[in-house]
């Protein structure tokens, strides 16, 4: 029996949530993404300081904003030798409530990939916080031909926007929707009965998928932010899932019967809904989604913070 990576790799594509580019080509996955986060941890380690350095020397005239859109991008183009499909490079968060910052800093993105000879329209998404503003920015990127990944999502709400404005690809955030409901259950949480399928992080997936593939929505719904090779398992079959090379390496060593949970009969299967349109509309059902509220603005305020760590390295270099 092949292994449970290679089963999942038939009927979902695997894409690799790492900065960390030398550990990519083992899994060979399709995609794959980064986040402040991610490239922060990567550039602590000595393989990668080297890529800071030259960044300084070669760029340190330009803003540090740049230089950081500089470093991202090398990361990318060097992520690109090693996968056939997409990268998805992030927007600095602290724009996440600027629509018009957001599509320029993504247009510099796009134009520093295209510099370094990258087809961005086949290899390139650029990923953006699903706020209000972050979803109106990928509208007005993705009818440039610029497409998008709008990431900590946590609601059918934003769904539903991302999918109004045919954005490319969503990445609903699994593991912080498991971390919120069982910091919130406290003592009372069972973590037997909130495995596999009963994981509020999968059932949230599960419901985006069903809404989308319901209703001919072609945004793509890629599952991201893994706690444990359980929740991967139980959304085998989503069009995308984004993984961390520790669980692709116990994915690797698993030879565990695997079987798609989510295809598009079992969507049809599912109760049909139906979501308002419009920003006040979004903001008010998001309101009301005390997790999706919560986790959305720890979410920026992680990476913001991380990227902020990241311009103190790069101008400590």
């Amino acid at each position: 029996m092949t292994n449970t990576l290679d089963q999942l790799k038939k009927v979902t594509q695997v894409v690799a949530d790492t900065g960390d580019f030398q550990s990519i080509a083992a899994f060979k996955p399709q995609d794959a993404t980064t986040n402040p986060s991610l490239i922060l941890k990567a550039v602590q380690k000595p393989a990668y300081y080297p890529l800071m350095q030259e960044t300084r020397e070669n760029f340190g005239h330009v803003s540090l904003d740049e230089q950081v859109d500089r470093l991202l991008v090398r990361f990318g183009c060097e992520i690109l030798k090693t996968i056939p499909g997409r990268v998805s490079t992030e927007v600095d968060a602290r724009l996440s409530f600027d629509t018009q910052a957001t599509v320029d800093r993504a247009k510099r993105i796009v134009a520093l990939y295209k510099a370094e000879g990258i087809d961005t329209e086949k290899r390139v998404l650029i990923k953006i916080a699903s706020t209000w503003e972050g979803i109106q920015a990928a509208q007005t990127l993705e009818q440039q031909g610029i497409h998008c990944n709008l990431t900590l999502l946590f609601s059918a709400i934003q769904a539903h926007a991302c999918a109004k404005a045919s954005v490319t690809l969503i990445s609903p955030f699994v593991g912080r929707i498991y971390d919120w409901y069982k910091k919130n259950a406290g003592p009372q949480w069972d973590e037997q009965a909130n495995a596999g399928a009963n994981d509020p992080g999968v059932k949230s997936v599960k419901r985006i998928y069903a809404y989308y593939k319901q209703h001919g929505i072609r945004t793509e719904v890629m599952g991201a932010s893994f706690r444990n090779a359980g929740q991967i398992k139980a959304l085998a079959g989503c069009d995308l899932l984004t993984i961390s090379p520790e669980l692709l390496t116990e994915l690797s060593q698993d030879e565990s019967h695997l079987q798609a949970a989510l295809t598009t009969v079992w969507a049809n299967q599912q109760h049909v809904e139906a979501f308002p349109d419009g920003e006040a509309e979004f903001r008010f059902m998001l309101n009301e989604d005390a997790m999706a509220t919560e986790k959305l603005a720890e979410g920026i305020r992680a990476f913001v913070k991380d990227s902020e760590k990241l311009d103190a390295l790069l101008k400590a270099v």
